[in-house]
């Protein structure tokens, strides 16, 4: 009874640990760029599965994120600074309140400073995208690197495959 209870555990402990049965073609697939969306296999994807894919890369992953704090920094510029233009304006209308003030003249600035940052950002995802295509067809399954590492916890050995 021992033996057939050791033999048992030992089997669901090794089907636990593998990595099970995959079928089909897992190997990464390139991105496309077009016209401001990314596409994977032609079909489009969205910006949270970009990151996820893009992990295994990390330079590639740092570029994207980068346009993506351009794009929500020169959104909030562009909107915020349209604001108060309008609201400015619209108090000038209608009201007897001298036109323009210290609000529009703040909210041009806004619109100015936004138009750099948003400009700067369909680069980057441009070249987070072709860095991370350029790093599938560098890698080979026989390529490997080890390197000696060391931290406040110990030294050890790092292996890349």
């Amino acid at each position: 009874m021992k033996n057939i209870l050791l033999a048992f555990t030992l089997v669901i402990g090794f089907s636990a640990f593998s990595q099970g049965l995959t079928l089909g073609d897992t190997s990464p697939k390139p991105l496309k760029l077009e016209k401001g969306k990314i596409y994977q296999d032609g079909v489009q994807i969205p910006s949270y599965q970009v990151k996820k894919i893009l992990a295994t890369n990390f330079p590639s992953l740092k570029v994207y994120k980068q346009a993506q704090t351009k794009q929500t920094l020169g959104g909030a510029l562009l909107g915020l600074g349209t604001a108060l233009i309008v609201v400015d304006g619209a108090i000038g209308l209608f009201s007897d309140a001298k036109y323009p003030t210290a609000m529009t003249y703040g909210g041009l600035g806004m619109v100015a400073v936004s138009i750099p940052i948003l400009s700067g950002r369909a680069k980057k995802v441009e070249d987070a995208v072709q860095s991370y295509n350029e790093s599938l067809k560098n890698t080979s399954s026989t390529d490997f690197t080890i390197n000696a590492v060391a931290n406040q916890n110990g030294f050890g050995i790092q292996i890349h495959f």
